[in-house]
């Protein structure tokens, strides 16, 4: 006789074994039609599997998290059903679910179409109607290896043979089409609905390895209702009308070529942004009591050895061997460096806190197939800092990174950032106990602070645990840039010493600190969120005077004068053009603030203003349109926090 208890902690006593779905109907009959699955003391498992004792259990909605990735699961099921329906000689590999959605790879000799994805998904709502019951199987390792390949299933038979000895080997079995899966699953493929869409094909390596062969990724997104999945296909038409890569080129901001794969070339007006960048960043972390160094880009393996980079990092490091014999490796990150700068002279805990800054150009390998403009490459600028502190100074020092990093991200419009709490990863430097004492700390600085946070289990870095500041944009989108890592171990690896009050040398804690994260990236993150509409004071062009007239030349010069005068970044285009022409052209280029100038104009010393995204016009003498940019542009559009 079970006892389940419930959420609320109120129990319920069956008679014998019962499931999830049993439950869920006693609750009541809409939890039954909303459920997806039950969490049995704290395992994930299908509706229909027997509880057979004492347990704590908790019903699965289609609308939560945990609903949602099995929702997104039994999609990729269905999209392999469809297409063995449809192709049955096609070969079916993996398929799980993603964030926002799933995929599956296929092993077929002929590629898939755009014709052929509305096909497969045609044929999925099929499925999805004719609610085909799900089953789960246990099986013996080497019938299902045999079972498998008899289909001519080679891949999915090799994934069962690698399986580890001891672990069930489960199916799951849908209509005709049976898989390979630890489950759950829905109980049938009506529970599915058909909040889904499938939406790209790409190529994937078997086990993404680029020695085996190629496999045809097809990707799919799949919701709880029609309402979200309208709401996410909106967003990602939105995104592409945002794609940096497209506004980059509009706006003649930077480049990539294949000579040089994961590397931006920038363009006039995309290092003037990128230096805007620096220039805020700097004058923000000058008075938060920084100072900015500079280290060198190749480093012998030595140090990269005693960091720990080495064996953690190697993969991912440019290395060369010189004809003497040394070998080097292009620096993947700044921290190393910054401890050769704190280790020149003797530091007394009368001058702790040390903060260094470096806007540091890395190098990190990264597969081909993973770059993506700006916000995946090779080579980028990170505004990386480390504070060199006590262990008594850990907590106001990180409480004062967070609301340093915070003030910035409102500075560029970004008011809606989440925290999550990064612990130890499975591959990692350092005694359990100084990790122990690392996580405390930083938790500590968090409740100081009086920050909410989120766990994010294992995803700390291999030297410390971490904050991750993760930014929502316009349309919604989450972007992972800021960190503050708490690092007990790599100032003793490197030799870094304090003198402490007792006269002894004692090893500094070390804060690893960034706010864009990437500089790259985050150029490619600001573009997308306000769509290239960047603000006034951050704009490469911030204001272009258009002639209306040749008569109106010399005035137009003079007025770009005036303006650079002011401080402000303007430019003349004096072309044979008509102005509706010229407006439209340097609109679509994303400059804030267009001046028409004409004869009229000439005579009164004044200029026709239209600001970016504006049909209307607003005449001001040049001395009022110059004394309202400037004020936008020294208060960044509002009071600055």
């Amino acid at each position: 006789m079970p006892q389940i208890t419930l959420p609320d902690g109120s129990v319920r006593s069956y008679e014998g074994a019962v499931r999830g779905a049993a439950i869920a109907e006693n609750i009541g009959k809409s939890l039954l039609r909303d459920a997806v699955a039950v969490r049995v003391d704290g395992e994930l498992r299908d509706l229909t599997r027997d509880i057979e004792d004492d347990a704590t259990i908790e019903i699965v909605t289609r609308d939560s998290e945990d609903g949602l990735e099995l929702l997104r699961h039994d999609a990729a099921h269905v999209l392999a059903e469809a297409v063995k329906e449809l192709w049955p000689d096609t070969q079916v590999t993996i398929g799980p679910a993603i964030e926002n959605g799933f995929y599956y790879d296929f092993a077929r000799d002929e590629p898939f179409s755009e014709d052929d994805l509305a096909t497969i998904e045609e044929r999925m709502r099929e499925i999805v109607d004719r609610d085909e019951t799900v089953v789960r199987e246990v099986w013996d390792r080497d019938e299902a290896v045999s079972f498998f390949r008899d289909m001519g299933e080679e891949y999915k038979a090799e994934i069962i043979a690698s399986i580890p000895d001891g672990e069930p080997i489960t199916l799951y079995r849908q209509g005709d089409f049976i898989d390979l899966c630890r489950g759950p699953h829905l109980p049938s493929t009506g529970k599915l609905g058909k909040a889904f869409k499938l939406t790209h094909v790409s190529g994937a390596y078997w086990r993404g390895d680029s020695n085996n062969e190629m496999l045809q990724r097809v990707y799919g997104t799949a919701w709880a209702s029609d309402k979200q999945l309208r709401q996410y296909l909106h967003m990602l038409e939105e995104a592409e009308r945002r794609d940096h890569r497209r506004l980059g080129r509009v706006m003649d901001l930077f480049h990539f070529q294949e000579e040089a794969p994961g590397a931006v070339f920038w363009h006039p007006n995309g290092w003037t942004l990128f230096q805007n960048l620096i220039a805020f960043m700097r004058e923000k972390q000058n008075a938060a009591g920084y100072r900015e160094i500079s280290t060198p880009e190749l480093v012998d393996r030595s140090l990269w050895e005693a960091s720990g980079h080495w064996d953690s990092f190697g993969d991912n490091m440019y290395t060369t061997e010189t004809i003497d014999g040394r070998h080097y490796a292009i620096k993947p990150m700044n921290c190393p460096g910054h401890v050769q700068v704190f280790k020149q002279g003797i530091t007394s805990y009368r001058e702790l806190p040390v903060r260094l800054a470096e806007f540091g150009k890395v190098h990190r390998y990264e597969p081909s197939g993973a770059l993506h403009g700006m916000m995946r490459v090779r080579a980028f600028t990170q505004d990386d800092a480390h504070v060199f502190c006590t262990a008594g100074q850990i907590t106001a020092e990180s409480v004062a990174v967070c609301e340093l990093i915070l003030s910035i991200y409102r500075g560029f419009g970004f008011d809606d950032v989440r925290i999550k709490f990064a612990d130890r990863p499975e591959v990692r430097v350092g005694e359990d106990s100084v990790w122990d004492q690392a996580e405390a700390a930083l938790k500590d600085a968090l409740d100081s602070a009086g920050l909410d946070y989120t766990h994010n289990p294992g995803e700390g870095a291999f030297y410390g645990p971490k904050l991750e500041f993760v930014l929502r944009d316009a349309i919604g989108r989450d972007w992972q840039c800021g960190t503050l890592q708490v690092d007990l171990n790599m100032p003793g690896r490197l030799g870094a010493y304090y003198i402490g009050e007792d006269g002894e040398k004692h090893t500094p804690v070390m804060l690893h600190r960034a706010i864009f994260g990437s500089l790259e990236r985050f150029i490619g993150i600001l573009i997308e969120h306000h769509a290239g509409n960047l603000p006034l004071w951050l704009a490469p062009v911030q204001a272009k005077v258009l002639t209306i007239t040749s008569d109106a030349d010399e005035f137009a010069i003079g007025v770009v004068e005036r303006l650079k005068a002011a401080g402000l970044r303007a430019e003349a285009d004096l072309r044979n053009e008509k102005i509706s022409y010229k407006v439209r052209e340097h609109s679509v280029a994303k400059i804030p603030v267009l001046f028409a100038v004409g004869q009229r104009e000439v005579e009164v010393d004044s200029v026709a203003m239209r600001r970016l995204g504006s049909k209307q016009q607003k005449v001001l003498t040049v001395d009022e349109a110059i004394a309202g940019l400037s004020e936008e542009i020294a208060t960044h559009g509002k009071t600055d926090s």
